[in-house]
């Protein structure tokens, strides 16, 4: 695959992104989660850039080659978001596709919820919106545990240290073993660990859980975008009964189940994602 990086100013900070496809093709935007990188849709940058479209995938806010301002709230959900939303008008005048997973659905979310003119369609992956999460991290004992990382993530400097010891070793760890067998190879692994060992980028990625709590999402009204919810039913991190409810927060919504799939779909069933999203476009 034939890839262009490029740097945008926005929203008074650096963007890196990785495009492939036509220059002047329909524009999907994917957005990572944690704890990837652009590199985490390499795979949807190939099949969408052979189907016509001009596919772009930046490393957020703390990730990678982006810019990593200093302090926990440089990482609210608002400012990540707005990357995005001064990102869109620099790549295209026309409305886009974004496509998110993980904490880049809940910026993807966000954005719908309060950017919809500039989406055409919206494609979330094992993300439930926002007014669900919340309610579950309230009310849900099982998904309380599932999220115990995000309660661990709000004490100071100990994450950082545990995740960087040993090469990433535990943060190897918990992407391998929550994956199917064989998901992520040595040199994935190896992608990772460089984007990992970049001046400040753990911290900086971690602070995107710390932030949270100083500007949580506004989810007073319904989703408006058309929404596809791809949901891997084999995620150790988000339970499946999050799936409908954030289907019931969208006007025109459509939810697919990927039994075998778990949090990292877009990595395990490639092809899969890749043609449910192709055939949503259409």
């Amino acid at each position: 695959m034939e890839t262009r990086e490029k740097y945008y100013r926005t929203n008074g900070m650096e963007l890196h992104t990785v495009e492939a496809g036509s220059p002047t093709g329909k524009v999907i935007l994917f957005l990572h989660g944690f704890p990837e990188f652009w590199y985490g849709w390499r795979k949807q940058l190939a099949f969408f850039a052979e189907k016509g479209f001009r596919a772009v995938a930046p490393d957020q806010r703390g990730y990678g080659l982006s810019s990593k301002p200093q302090g926990v709230k440089a990482y609210t959900i608002d400012q990540i978001t707005q990357d995005i939303v001064d990102l869109i008008p620099q790549i295209t005048q026309e409305k886009v596709v974004l496509v998110g997973h993980d904490w880049g659905g809940g910026v993807a979310w966000n954005l719908a919820l309060h950017f919809p003119d500039l989406l055409e369609k919206l494609v979330i992956l094992n993300m439930p919106h926002p007014a669900v999460i919340h309610d579950h991290l309230r009310h849900n004992p099982r998904q309380m545990l599932r999220s115990w990382y995000a309660f661990f993530f709000q004490v100071p400097w100990a994450p950082e240290a545990l995740n960087s010891a040993f090469h990433f070793k535990l943060l190897e760890t918990i992407m391998t073993r929550s994956a199917l067998p064989g998901t992520f190879s040595p040199q994935d692994m190896a992608a990772y660990k460089a984007a990992w060992a970049q001046p400040g980028a753990l911290e900086k990625m971690i602070n995107w859980y710390r932030a949270y709590k100083y500007n949580p999402v506004k989810a007073s009204h319904p989703v408006e975008t058309p929404t596809l919810l791809l949901w891997g039913k084999q995620d150790t991190f988000l339970g499946s009964e999050l799936a409908l409810p954030s289907m019931g927060q969208c006007r025109q919504g459509q939810l697919v189940f990927l039994e075998e799939a778990t949090h990292w779909l877009h990595h395990e069933q490639p092809e899969k994602v890749n043609g449910l999203i192709y055939d949503f476009l259409q």
